[in-house]
């Protein structure tokens, strides 16, 4: 028998920066402990973010880990429209784009759900 696991948005487990050049964002992901850090490692891929963004038509997504600070980097090409001078995009810079990215599913197992943050409901 499995272990029990619960499926929460990533923002229950990490906390996200963003940030642009050009038409380039960069999305950072944030683990709230170093104990969540390797599921997020584990589920949050760049092919997953990837096809995640794929309304935006990135070009090539690249992911950048930074285990010392429980975090990650994922840099999207071609997803602001142009970028800030460019865009009729509400949101030219992309700083929504980490809440998108936020939102994805993450497996937690039930010996780490203490280590989660927000609602539990």
């Amino acid at each position: 028998m499995s272990p029990p696991v619960l499926t929460v948005p990533l923002w229950r487990a990490a906390h996200g920066r963003t940030g642009d050049k050009g038409n380039r964002s960069n999305i950072s992901v944030i683990a709230w402990s170093e104990a969540l850090y390797p599921l997020i490692v584990a589920q949050i891929t760049a092919e997953r973010v990837a096809a995640h963004f794929r309304h935006r038509q990135p070009s090539q997504v690249v992911r950048h880990l930074l285990p010392k600070l429980h975090a990650m980097n994922f840099v999207l090409d071609d997803v602001l429209d142009g970028g800030v001078n460019d865009a009729l995009n509400l949101d030219s810079h992309g700083k929504a784009l980490s809440f998108h990215l936020l939102a994805l599913d993450l497996e937690v197992p039930a010996h780490l759900v203490s280590q989660l943050h927000g609602p539990s409901g």
